[in-house]
């Protein structure tokens, strides 16, 4: 099983789950990654770089094939993503003020071109652009961290 992380995962990570209190969940995520079963986006990485805390800095220095530039099919399928007029909301006006970052759609789309499952802190809400939405239309499996946990047996 291949998952494609958001960013708020990341985050969540290195907010609640210390290394030094949580060696174990540790162990089995960084096998996951030396294993290439956890992913992302090159911009997820760029939203994390403008993610303050320290120790996620330093990590992101020593991972850099987890945070693969999009390719051109992924490219093709967030612009499907976004012939969806109701999924345009998901470019938040206040993601467009701080530079125009929006991994979401990234996120989706590798998870698509990989048959791979999307990992978020997201929940579905009727009528909503959020991840679990598009990734519902789009037929591509979606869980939340939790499920993940429960799914790896952690």
């Amino acid at each position: 099983m291949i998952y494609v992380f958001d960013t708020t995962v990341f985050i969540l990570f290195f907010n609640s789950y210390y290394r030094d209190s949580f060696p174990s969940l540790w162990q089995k995520f960084d096998q996951l990654v030396a294993n290439e079963q956890i992913t992302s986006t090159r911009e997820v990485r760029r939203e994390l770089e403008d993610y303050g805390d320290q120790e996620l800095q330093s990590w992101l220095k020593t991972i850099k094939k987890l945070f693969p530039t999009p390719t051109a099919a992924e490219a093709q399928f967030v612009a499907e993503i976004f012939t969806v007029t109701h999924f345009q909301q998901n470019i938040e006006g206040k993601k467009l003020l701080k530079g125009g970052k929006n991994a979401d759609p990234f996120v989706i789309a590798r998870a698509k071109m990989l048959s791979a499952t999307v990992v978020t802190l997201e929940r579905e809400r009727p009528k909503s652009a959020k991840i679990p939405n598009i990734c519902r239309h789009f037929k591509i499996f979606c869980v939340s961290l939790e499920e993940f946990m429960k799914r790896e047996n952690w």
